[in-house]
């Protein structure tokens, strides 16, 4: 019965089966932190805990699929049984059941990204106020910290410090956006993401005599994946069912401090750092046999994570014994950078027999990759940017969906904003401002707002028609599954009739596209993977169907399947894994970022995601650099990375080309594709002081033989000059920097003609 057991290492085994009281795993990269989790689970039902009393909160819904797979592997179908999803999906099911205690309706909407900026967009322009001083995304941004920090509207109108950097910032009104959008989304009956764990905490919170002893009760065990993301409002919600007089306090959490990677999202790194002192029984479990990387690359990230400040300590080790050392490129541009990986890809592919989907390019901004696709093109070899746009995200799958929200919810405005005149049924952008405007100010929604008396009659007439519509799809909600309910609804609204006029290709993908919604909605009620035997829940209704995909994230969209080499950022790739790895663009300023140098903690951060990046490789990893590229439409020159220097030499292939001195001219074809090492002294984007007759040419004049000095890089000799009037680029050898041969744009270069 215990067999599980026996694929386990020793501290993996103590993990699993200290079941009891406050646990903390602490798994580094590729140490097996998966298969700890699932086995406890499955350990929990052997020993006699009910599955339905399992809590297992992850990141990706992806991730709790595969983890009710493994567990069933062990316990049988009793596995299905376990509360096991994201925080967002698995709270919304509470939600669902308990929403008329906080005043929402159990079929409340749940708003997407572009919903809630479409409102924001909407309240913004209402107000009279300057759109260019308030974008929505920054908007949406502030309000979804404010709420994952527990910051209510009131609250936030009353922090001096929150009032104080918006008037600072020229946007005093911001807490009173943040008022409308509140009340606006409560009027339409939907919630944001940020809404469904903040309006969990507020349901706990209010209700703390009947609904969360009623949860507490249920989940005799809490575990949390990836508790090193974990913001501060979740961390306050598992607080709640799981810190309390009496409590036995069932909690274990799986992280890595060293991967925490999401402050931008409001990650924060001290819910793992002091989980002790909220937890003072606490028992540590250190997971640090790596069974995915070779030794260079391994030791590698050790030496690198060793320089930051605040952590947990843990040495990586692994039982490989070879492998091959870390690969270096240097390169003169980001063009040439790109060719040469991609030319290594090639030759990766040929030499180890590597199938596309094997390698991975990781960046530090998205906007890094053109360069690379170019290239990949022109190699032909197959590549895909991973999180490009989710097939939810496409118009036609967004239109149909719209009428599914207003199929268990008529007052969702963001779903009758979108597909009021659409298909076109005569029902114009002045008709829906008049709306809009009725429901913000007499507090209705858009739905009751189509009742008052103020249209003309045609206008009457095809409102009442409109209304009759959806009121007639609500009706059929009641009593057609999910699968019916779309189908009936995406004939009956003009869709399928308005789609399949376009004969085009593109017409026909849309089509396809609805398709392939339909399929999935099929599946959804024919599958049993939500089950959850819970007497409150109907799994297969349109209200549920809806939650699970509003509630996909973006590695759940994915199809890892096709062959393809992947190109993403650093962040996109935490928890994958692949063959080869390339890190590029490591450069000051870039990676690590230029927003990071004046903060020692962003800095460890930068350290993090670097860490996190090198560790996605198993077998090959490859780091590169240019010594100059394009950014902000200017040629910038940065130094290489300070995180090359914290790996020790004997790591990389070649260790006696990785040099200290600084290269000269006639050195550089024995270092080519290889990192010299800086000297410690220099500092990033220094100029030197300008001599006292130094005086900046005019750039036209400057031809190839001339002799020119330069702030920063001091005299040498033009070689070359290319390119046409605004976008003329010189080639210079200087003679006092590391890196000699600089490309440089004449108009931006401020160079002085000596001779």
């Amino acid at each position: 019965m215990n067999d599980y057991l026996d694929q386990l290492n020793d501290v993996q085994r103590q993990a699993v089966t200290n079941v009891d009281g406050p646990v903390m795993v602490i798994a580094g990269p590729g140490s097996g932190k998966t298969r700890v989790l699932t086995f406890r689970i499955a350990h929990l039902i052997n020993s006699g805990v009910e599955p339905r009393q399992v809590l297992s909160l992850t990141f990706t819904n992806k991730a709790a699929r595969e983890m009710k797979d493994r567990i069933s592997r062990v316990v049988g179908k009793g596995g299905n049984y376990v509360w096991a999803g994201t925080f967002h999906s698995l709270f919304s099911r509470i939600l669902r059941i308990e929403a008329e205690k906080i005043g929402y309706p159990a079929t409340f909407s749940i708003y997407d990204t572009d919903d809630s900026k479409a409102l924001i967009k909407d309240i913004i322009s209402r107000m009279g106020l300057d759109k260019s001083k308030y974008p929505p995304g920054l908007v949406l941004n502030r309000i979804s910290n404010a709420k994952s920090n527990l910051i209510t509207w009131k609250a936030y109108g009353g922090n001096a410090e929150l009032v104080s950097r918006d008037q600072s910032e020229g946007r005093p009104d911001m807490y009173k956006i943040y008022q409308k959008y509140v009340i606006r989304c409560q009027k339409s009956g939907a919630m944001d993401f940020d809404d469904l764990l903040l309006n969990t905490f507020r349901l706990f919170y209010e209700n703390k005599d009947n609904v969360v002893a009623k949860y507490r009760e249920r989940f005799k065990y809490v575990l949390v994946d990836e508790f090193q993301d974990t913001n501060f409002l979740q961390y306050a919600i598992v607080k709640q069912l799981t810190r309390y007089k009496g409590s036995s306090q069932n909690i274990c959490i799986v992280g890595d401090d060293a991967q925490s990677i999401y402050a931008f999202r409001g990650a924060t790194i001290s819910n793992i750092l002091d989980f002790k002192k909220d937890y003072p029984s606490l028992k540590v479990f250190k997971l640090e046999q790596n069974y995915r990387s070779t030794p260079h690359i391994v030791a590698a990230a050790n030496s690198v994570i060793s320089n930051n400040r605040s952590q947990i300590k843990k040495e990586i080790w692994t039982e490989y014994s070879s492998g091959n050392k870390i690969a270096l490129v240097k390169a003169l541009s980001d063009a040439e950078e790109a060719r040469r990986v991609a030319g290594l890809i090639v030759e990766q592919k040929n030499r180890h027999h590597y199938a596309n989907k094997d390698i991975a390019i990781l960046y530090r901004t998205n906007a890094q990759s053109r360069a690379f696709e170019e290239q990949l093109r022109r190699h032909d070899i197959p590549y895909r940017i991973y999180g490009g746009m989710s097939f939810y995200q496409r118009k036609e799958v967004k239109d149909l969906m719209a009428y599914l929200r207003l199929s268990i919810n008529p007052a969702d405005d963001e779903a009758i904003r979108r597909i009021i005149n659409y298909p076109r049924r005569g029902i114009g952008k002045t008709t829906l401002d008049k709306i809009m405007t009725i429901a913000t100010s007499e507090e209705l929604s858009a739905w009751e707002a189509m009742d008052r008396e103020i249209f003309n009659s045609r206008t009457t007439n095809l409102l009442k028609k409109f209304k009759g519509l959806i009121a007639s799809f609500v009706e059929k909600a009641q009593t057609m599954n999910a699968y019916d309910l779309a189908l009936h609804i995406y004939k009956k609204s003009g869709m399928d009739a308005d789609l399949s006029k376009d004969n085009s290709i593109e017409g026909l993908s849309r089509r396809e596209n609805i398709t392939s919604l339909l399929d999935g909605i099929k599946e959804f009620i024919d599958s049993d993977e939500l089950l959850t035997n819970d007497p409150d829940m109907d799994e297969r209704s349109i209200s549920e169907y809806l939650q699970s995909v509003a509630l996909i994230t973006d590695f759940d969209s994915e199809d890892g399947d096709d062959d393809h080499v992947l190109l993403m950022s650093a962040h996109a790739s935490k928890g994958l894994e692949f063959k080869s790895v390339f890190v590029v663009g490591l450069e000051e300023n870039l990676f690590p970022s230029f927003m990071a140098k004046d903060s020692p903690s962003s800095m460890d951060e930068e350290r993090r995601l670097f860490y996190v990046a090198i560790t996605r490789a198993m077998e090959h990893l490859t780091l590169s650099y240019s010594n100059s590229r394009y950014q902000y439409g200017s040629m910038r020159f940065n130094d290489p990375s300070r995180f090359l220097d914290e790996i020790e030499p004997d790591h990389f292939q070649n260790p006696e080309l990785v040099v200290k001195e600084p290269v000269t001219g006639s050195d550089r074809s024995k270092v080519s594709g290889v990192f010299p090492k800086r000297k410690p002294a220099s500092k990033p984007g220094t100029t030197r002081p300008a001599p006292a007759d130094f005086k900046v040419s005019d750039p036209a004049r400057v031809a190839a033989g001339m002799r020119v000095r330069h702030l920063r890089f001091g005299e040498g000799e033009v070689l070359a000059v290319e390119g046409g009037a605004e976008n003329r680029i010189a080639t210079i050898q200087f003679e006092e920097v590391d890196n000699p041969k600089k490309k440089i744009m004449l108009k931006y270069a401020r160079l002085q003609i000596l001779d």
